[in-house]
């Protein structure tokens, strides 16, 4: 099955190029989607053997996916990933590698991040809505890190707007019947830390995941 990563990415140039490069030994296409970066996160992208579509301003990660996954359309499995996670991207083989063993859908678990400032607020209120509204308890519900096939990507469309595009996407692909499997990888991201920018960040993501969980009825 031929797989393909999308990889939202906003003013990210420092980090880019190794994220591609790592995603490039485990996908046969690297798509990065510029959401109205400021940098030359685009340039380096396609230096690094991306390809590159772009988006004028910023729209958001849901709209990020969905234009990466509209552009490579012959690819059987779409493997989403951060763009911050540089090297640690071709863990990403083990999420390729169970949902060809037979899920729908493979979300990567990550390590605790050293430092990290955390968000357990956002996850507790995202993993006790997935399991009100399924039955089912996600270790790490934020992951962004996940690759399905073509049609559990379509029975989870039209994906939700802000930071509850996943919340929001494990319930749509459980109630349509979707086998998903949570994978232990060695990913590893940028460390959020405890400044009020991070905290507001935090806040954000607490408002767009229980908006998500409102408009499904939880």
């Amino acid at each position: 099955m031929t797989v393909a990563a999308v990889i939202p990415a906003k003013d990210e140039a420092e980090r880019i190029a190794a994220t591609v490069a790592a995603a490039r030994t485990v996908a046969d296409t690297v798509v990065v989607v510029d959401d109205g970066s400021h940098d030359d996160t685009a340039a380096v992208a396609e230096r690094a053997g991306a390809v590159v579509v772009r988006h004028p301003r910023n729209r958001g990660k849901a709209a990020a996916m969905e234009s990466g996954a509209r552009a490579v359309p012959e690819a059987e499995l779409l493997l989403f990933l951060d763009a911050d996670l540089g090297e640690t991207a071709a863990e990403a083989h083990l999420l390729v590698a169970a949902v060809r063993d037979g899920y729908d859908c493979a979300i990567a678990n990550l390590p605790p991040a050293e430092g990290a400032g955390g968000h357990g607020f956002v996850v507790r209120l995202a993993r006790e809505g997935i399991r009100a509204a399924t039955g089912f308890t996600a270790n790490q519900p934020l992951s962004g890190q996940r690759c399905l096939t073509r049609e559990a990507y379509a029975s989870a469309l039209p994906l939700a707007r802000g930071f509850g595009v996943e919340t929001a996407m494990t319930i749509a692909l459980l109630r349509s019947g979707c086998r998903i499997v949570e994978v232990p990888t060695a990913m590893a991201h940028r460390v959020t830390g405890r400044s009020w920018r991070h905290r507001l960040h935090r806040a954000r993501q607490y408002r767009d995941v229980r908006k998500a969980l409102r408009r499904r009825g939880i």
